[in-house]
């Protein structure tokens, strides 16, 4: 309420302010008018979408991982563009981000990376991209130029607020150390201070090379381990749910919400919503605010 007064306030000064433009004929003033309408019509946008975002971990922190699917270098450089894609979209929303582990696939492209962001709403807001992403282009691996289509995964779950959420028994750890891959030159690290924890009773790995020291990558590395076991156990829960509602609850890889479409045409379009974006380009640039909206409203429709 507070935050809506405030904006109403705020609405309120504009309007006077351009009664005052008009009856005085102030020209100069427009430009102040036209910036506080545009500021204000963001706030009200962020107001609402948090309106939206009433989910049990929407306001946490989020760790997402991205997995290339079948299909080589050219699935591997799609994983990567779905990386970048997000890392420029939280940059945008002004999100913080730690990339806690990425496997740099051979020839190029990424085979793997985990990443948390860091920031309010930041679960709830990269939930809608969980899925499967399809990319259609001409390749530019192949040298006849022919048209691939690729897929890759983006996976999110919530960062638990402490570690005390989940119990982990030690005697089910295996814990590895490893060297961290570096650029080269003076800053590789040249201790085993990545981290990898495998949980031996579901097999869950997980890996952290991105912090300097072996302490810090085993404290980031537990907390990712707890969150998917939580969301392991969140899962599990809904399985049985679905059994009682004789309704199944998983989707298949090849089941894309979005497909993104270099060639023979430029668009993304999102398959849940319907919603379609003629500037395709901007969208791998990081701007998913209207697909991550357009998800929501609908939600809380239905």
């Amino acid at each position: 309420m507070e935050t809506w007064e405030k904006l109403d306030s705020e609405r309120r000064e504009l309007a006077e302010l351009a009664e005052l433009a008009q009856e005085e004929e102030d020209l100069s003033l427009l430009d102040e008018i036209s910036a506080g309408v545009g500021a204000l019509r963001r706030e009200v946008d962020r107001l609402e979408e948090k309106s939206l975002l009433s989910g049990e971990f929407d306001a946490r922190d989020a760790i997402a991982s991205i997995h290339p699917g079948a299909g080589g270098l050219e699935s591997q450089d799609w994983a990567e563009m779905l990386l970048r894609m997000y890392l420029r979209w939280a940059e945008a929303r002004g999100f913080k981000v730690d990339l806690n582990d990425l496997q740099e696939g051979e020839g190029g492209g990424i085979k793997s990376a985990t990443f948390t962001v860091h920031g309010p709403y930041a679960y709830g807001l990269m939930l809608p991209e969980k899925g499967v992403h399809r990319l259609v282009r001409i390749s530019p691996f192949d040298a006849s130029s022919r048209r691939h289509t690729s897929f890759a995964s983006l996976d999110v779950i919530p960062m638990l607020e402490d570690e005390g959420e989940i119990e982990i028994d030690p005697k089910d750890l295996r814990i590895d150390t490893y060297r961290s891959s570096g650029a080269g030159g003076q800053h590789v690290n040249v201790t085993d201070s990545a981290v990898r924890i495998t949980h031996l009773p579901t097999g869950i790995v997980v890996s952290c090379q991105n912090e300097r020291s072996q302490i810090s990558n085993r404290q980031t590395a537990m907390r990712i381990l707890q969150a998917r076991l939580a969301d392991l156990a969140r899962k599990e829960r809904e399985q049985e749910m679905a059994k009682l509602r004789g309704e199944k609850m998983e989707i298949g890889f090849g089941s894309q919400i979005r497909s993104y479409v270099l060639h023979p045409y430029r668009m993304a379009k999102d398959h849940r919503t319907g919603l379609e974006v003629g500037n395709v380009d901007a969208v791998l640039d990081g701007d998913l605010d209207a697909f991550i909206d357009a998800y929501l409203r609908q939600k809380a429709s239905s």
